[in-house]
């Protein structure tokens, strides 16, 4: 038996030799930081490659998303998803804003927008829905609730590198402002990095003031700014990483395949489609343990991992059992049912380019072997 570890996911790494050259340049430059030339030109490559006009690169997508917040001056309540990492609900908190939480769509296990209207008061003044692995949300109901409300949208688009909707439009073109994560986990990383997407200039400027101290000039300070930039280093290693990315997306979307193949006709697992769009990142792999299959969640999960297997159940807990968020009355288990029903049957699985075939199988045979326990 192989009992090699298999890890949810793996950074994608190019060959080290190709990112010395970066190096000396960086070394040659003496420039670390600041928009120096490896930043300005993985900004220009960012927006050629995903299809958008203005990007602001930023030191991760954390403090992207609290400067997305300040840059539309939010205040008051902000309907969102308690489906999501937690980052989401701290930039918040840190904007001294409070979450509303409203439940998610079973399917696409995006935020419902049957649910924002309802949710909506006279101190909402913003929604921060998540494009939840990669697959967009519904966007054209948002927009439409947003207009009539006067509310702005900040997607957090943390998985969401690269897709395109079915119209064949990048997903990051819609909302006020888009947040992109690079993490080294994600589909595109920088080691840490992240990125708002804007949709006029006047907005990028405003956003790259505010991520250097709010400063406008050497002797000037226009706002309150924060140090959100993102190192020479990190931008260099970002231009090698989109020189093998369209590889990797292949490479992802092959084993996302041969999942399918291996887990179609297994009773009681459901195949999370990730493909909800024209074009997919397979920027994960997530899987429900319905009431069909003879183990519990946990119970598979528990299996997973004492054969080697180190997936993760994103996501669970939801940010509603934190609690620095419990005690808020949208965070109330009556108010999400779909959310926790799903928390407690998703398991994602071991994807990442350089994860073998012969372990993909390895991962369907253990849960297709468990599911016939009955």
């Amino acid at each position: 038996m192989n009992d090699k570890p298999i890890y949810v996911t793996r950074p994608h790494l190019p060959p080290l030799e190709e990112f010395i050259p970066y190096l000396e340049q960086i070394w040659s430059n003496q420039i670390l930081t600041n928009g120096g030339p490896f930043h300005q030109q993985l900004e220009a490559a960012l927006c050629e490659y995903l299809g958008v006009k203005h990007i602001s690169l930023f030191t991760n997508a954390t403090i992207g998303l609290v400067t997305a917040l300040q840059a539309l001056r939010v205040s008051g309540e902000v309907i969102t998803t308690p489906y999501s990492f937690v980052a989401t609900s701290h930039a918040l908190a840190w904007n001294g804003l409070t979450p509303v939480f409203v439940d998610i769509d079973p399917e696409s296990m995006n935020i419902d927008p049957a649910r924002i209207e309802a949710a909506i008061t006279p101190r909402t003044t913003a929604i921060l829905p998540v494009h939840c692995y990669g697959r967009p949300c519904d966007v054209d109901a948002i927009e439409r609730i947003a207009e009539h409300f006067n509310l702005k949208v900040i997607y957090d688009a943390a998985h969401a590198f690269g897709v395109q909707s079915r119209e064949g439009h990048s997903v990051l073109q819609h909302g006020d402002l888009s947040v992109l994560s690079f993490h080294a986990t994600k589909v595109f990383n920088t080691f840490e990095g992240g990125a708002i997407v804007s949709p006029d200039l006047k907005t990028k400027q405003h956003i790259d003031r505010l991520k250097n101290f709010g400063y406008v000039d050497e002797l000037t300070v226009a706002a309150p700014g924060i140090n959100g930039k993102m190192s020479e280093v990190n931008a260099a290693f970002g231009l090698l990483q989109l020189r093998h990315l369209n590889e990797a997306l292949l490479q992802r979307a092959a084993l996302s395949q041969r999942y399918c193949e291996r887990l179609a006709d297994v009773s009681g697992i459901r195949i999370v489609d990730t493909a909800k769009a024209a074009k997919p990142n397979h920027a994960y792999f997530p899987i429900l343990v319905e009431k069909e299959y003879p183990l519990e969640r946990d119970e598979l999960y528990a299996q997973l991992k004492a054969a080697g297997i180190h997936a993760r159940r994103y996501f669970y807990p939801l940010i509603t059992d934190f609690p620095m968020y419990r005690g808020l009355p949208s965070a109330n288990s009556d108010n999400l049912p779909v959310a926790n029903r799903l928390a407690r049957q998703v398991i994602c699985l071991p994807l990442y380019p350089t994860l073998q075939p012969s372990e993909v199988d390895r991962v369907a045979d253990l849960i297709r072997q468990k599911g016939l326990l009955r």
